[in-house]
């Protein structure tokens, strides 16, 4: 598979996927996709592999955790088209990875922009320069550096765009944004993400979000890094917290105990909900994130094409198996489904451990209220940030859940 013509029709099919995964229509976005080889970015793959519709981890940490990654193209257009980019715009990325989504940009910005990426990682930034070079971008700057702070020498910009999971907005990038400028960021919240768009609210001192989109990133490091810790129960299977290796019951959380809960019997109970898999993880997870202290994500990769613990986790992708739950010191409990329908899932809940009837009772009446409130998503939700620098103050907002971080708190709240 050497030949142009081939790698072309690849890149096509892409083009295709994407645009049927994303729903995103701009043609500049597309051009990028279709113009910029993905493949030079991923020279460890075949091309086949690198022109499918998947996030590509690119490295490990000693635990054998993915810590850097190829996100997947669909997520990249859909940021893409939140960032709203225009020719002869500066853009300030957080987060190089590969290099390849530097490149889309440059691609859409065209020669009278100006990109620069930044990445805490020194042999990612050698990488992510020689990939760039080599498929024709050598004028992407990019930064060994903390991302949290920015790089003042390109500033003003007119677009910030951060390509790993973030707790807070780092007061750098504030500072260095120009005054219409628009920062997209993939938000933790609680443990769930959301592609959020922030524009400034007129003159006040605060941002507001423009779309909300679900996503899912690795989480920044360096001085930005969140409270969210992810444990690794097993080698494959892991569980992320979101207030650290504290669980709600007051206990260290304690992985190889939980490994082995999963490991063991469960006690289901179904709960007579019925949804897609994008509700469960960007509807129904967002809402375990706010109501339930005790709630966490598990994650688990296939391995040889075998399934795990994660059997019937309801989100299923072609390397992955996820789903959410409930966890404290004494069990925890998941959310599983079965597919009667195409497209839909009914809902279930298995509990495992010595609690695992309690948490799986608890999770199971979360599902219910849930469904009985109308299966609340993503898509209703608004972000107010309000950095610590500013002298505007929330207004009271009914149900709204507030997020309090070193340089920001954020209201978040249905319309």
């Amino acid at each position: 598979m050497s030949d142009g013509a081939s790698l072309a029709e690849r890149r096509e099919r892409l083009v295709a996927e994407v645009l049927q995964t994303s729903g995103v229509r701009d043609e500049r976005i597309t051009a990028a996709l279709r113009d910029v080889p993905r493949h030079l970015f991923l020279p460890h793959l075949a091309p086949e592999e690198a022109y499918l519709d998947d996030a590509i981890v690119t490295k490990r940490d000693a635990e054998g955790q993915p810590i850097s990654s190829s996100s997947q193209p669909a997520i990249m257009a859909i940021m893409l088209d939140q960032l709203a980019l225009a020719a002869g715009q500066r853009v300030l990325e957080i987060g190089a990875g590969t290099g390849y989504n530097a490149a889309l940009i440059s691609h859409i910005i065209g020669p009278s922009g100006a990109v620069v990426s930044v990445d805490i990682d020194p042999d990612l930034v050698e990488t992510a320069r020689g990939h760039l070079a080599g498929a024709g971008y050598p004028d992407v700057t990019v930064v060994a550096a903390d991302g949290a702070d920015g790089y003042p020498p390109g500033a003003p910009y007119d677009r910030v765009i951060a390509t790993v999971g973030v707790s807070d907005l780092a007061p750098a990038w504030l500072y260095q944004a120009g005054p219409g400028a628009r920062i997209v960021v993939p938000l933790d919240v609680r443990g769930s993400q959301l592609a959020v768009a922030f524009g400034r609210a007129g003159s006040g001192g605060h941002w507001v979000s423009r779309s909300i989109m679900p996503c899912g990133f690795m989480r920044m490091r360096g001085s930005l890094a969140g409270p969210e810790r992810t444990v690794v129960l097993q080698p494959g299977l892991s569980v992320t917290l979101p207030d650290g290796l504290t669980l709600a019951d007051g206990q260290e959380v304690d992985g190889a105990a939980l490994g082995a809960f999963l490991g063991g019997p469960a006690t289901e109970f179904a709960t007579g909900v019925r949804t897609s898999s994008l509700q469960v993880f960007w509807g129904l997870g967002l809402w375990l994130s706010a109501g339930d202290p005790r709630s966490c994500a598990v994650a688990e990769e296939r391995r040889d094409g075998e399934d795990g613990p994660l059997a019937r986790a309801p989100l299923r992708g072609g390397a992955m198996l996820a789903t959410a739950g409930i966890v404290d010191s004494g069990g925890i409990a998941v959310l599983i489904a079965d597919q009667p329908g195409p497209g839909e899932l009914a809902l279930a809940v298995a509990g495992f451990g010595p609690h695992g009837s309690r948490l799986g009772a608890a999770l199971a009446a979360h599902v219910q209220a849930w469904d009985q409130a109308g299966q609340p998503a993503a898509a209703r939700l608004h972000v107010d940030a309000y950095p610590r620098s500013s002298p505007d103050e929330p207004a009271p907002v009914g149900d709204a859940l507030i997020i309090e971080r070193p340089a920001t708190r954020f209201v978040v709240y249905h319309k």
